[in-house]
């Protein structure tokens, strides 16, 4: 007998991890860190919020139906800035809004795959492509990157088969934190119009991207859609996690297509949650700003800590956007350790066998850190109790 969609890949990862705390007590003076989820754990700013309250009350038509491809006015905006910001030409036919960035990637997919096809993505990878990917039927090909935790572009050449039908990146990746520079992810996208297959780049992350600019040419080049899909996620930049709403940018003819796997799962976005993702984009420049600016600064505290361990042996492999990658001095498995560090050290962080096909042992010896969720007094407090460890 056949196994379901479901059966074929793991459970999720972060819920998972959650049932680690089940039965464990936290004493009031060593409270939990939890550094397991790359999410913000407060709500949307106040003014946005009273913005939200008044179209719950005012738009009749944010409780109804909507364009399966998103809000024309958001899509407008998106256009409109995206074109500003990279350098190039964007329409807003090229943009559609999805409930959430993984759902935008879950629409790329099955727009360009069908069973039995392959896709290539950098190890370690963002847990929820790969699971993805094993429901839609789809080979996940790794990529193994360099100790600069940044994929080479011949490397993937030498996987790419007759069945390959794209190469997955994330930049600032999930989970190891680096921000891809931008010649890299030239040289990929060179590769797929050479080899005719989709690069897909998810920016979730890159209204936290440490570099000023544009991160990258891609979209300068004025055929940039015979080849390129960009992910994006509001829920990251506005606190709109709750709210599900992301983008996907690329041509109208895949778009066509994903259109019909939108009109499927949830026949339109939120559309609460795009009316306020829309008002953040016309109001919160000045607040988002200033959330880079507190991300960045938290960085910048993980790298100061680091001393700390280092000494024992810990390296860190990444740091950037929400992440700080790391492997680890001891003799067990990452799996083993994550789940001792919730009772022993009351931290919650994610191993990274969670982010490692299970026959690649490097995830055996790596942990990731979302510090997104930990202020600079969190972080000291981090480093101060992993410092103190004795396995």
């Amino acid at each position: 007998m056949s196994l379901s969609r479901t059966k074929a890949t793991f459970a999720p990862p972060v819920m998972e991890a959650r049932r680690w705390l089940d039965g464990v007590t936290h004493p009031a003076d060593r409270p939990l860190i939890n550094v397991s989820q790359a999410a913000p754990v407060d709500p949307p700013p106040a003014p946005m919020r009273a913005a939200m309250a008044d179209m719950i009350v005012q738009d009749p038509e944010a409780h109804l139906y909507g364009p399966v491809l998103g809000l024309p006015a958001l899509r407008d905006a998106v256009a409109d800035r995206w074109s500003r910001a990279y350098g190039g030409q964007i329409t807003s036919s090229q943009v559609a809004i999805t409930s959430g960035c993984n759902q935008a990637f879950a629409a790329a997919i099955s727009a360009i795959c069908a069973e039995g096809d392959e896709v290539i993505i950098p190890l370690p990878y963002y847990f929820n492509h790969r699971m993805w990917l094993d429901m839609a039927g789809i080979k996940t090909v790794g990529l193994m990157c360099g100790d600069d935790m940044v994929p080479n572009a011949d490397a993937a050449a030498a996987l790419i088969t007759d069945r390959t039908r794209a190469i997955a990146l994330v930049s600032p990746n999930n989970p190891t934190g680096v921000e891809y520079p931008a010649q890299t992810l030239s040289a990929f996208r060179d590769l797929a119009r050479a080899r005719g297959i989709k690069l897909i780049v998810d920016e979730t992350y890159r209204d936290f991207d440490s570099r000023t600019g544009p991160p990258h040419t891609l979209f300068a080049d004025g055929a940039w859609d015979d080849t390129l899909i960009q992910l994006y996620s509001f829920s990251k930049a506005y606190r709109l996690t709750g709210h599900r709403v992301g983008a996907m940018i690329a041509s109208t003819d895949i778009l066509a297509e994903a259109e019909k796997f939108l009109d499927t799962v949830t026949i339109c976005p939120n559309q609460l949650g795009q009316r306020a993702a829309l008002w953040g984009m016309e109001n919160l420049d000045d607040w988002l700003a200033g959330e880079r600016l507190e991300i960045l600064d938290r960085r910048a505290a993980i790298e100061e800590n680091f001393h700390l361990i280092a000494d024992q042996g810990w390296q860190l492999l990444g740091c950037g956007a929400y992440f700080a990658y790391v492997r680890h001095p001891f003799d067990m498995a990452s799996d083993t350790l994550a789940q001792k560090l919730v009772a022993e050290a009351g931290i919650l962080a994610l191993p990274g066998t969670m982010f490692m096909p299970a026959e690649v042992a490097d995830g055996k010896r790596q942990l990731r850190i979302a510090f997104a969720n930990i202020d600079r007094a969190g972080i000291a407090t981090l480093f101060s109790r992993l410092a103190a460890l004795q396995f």
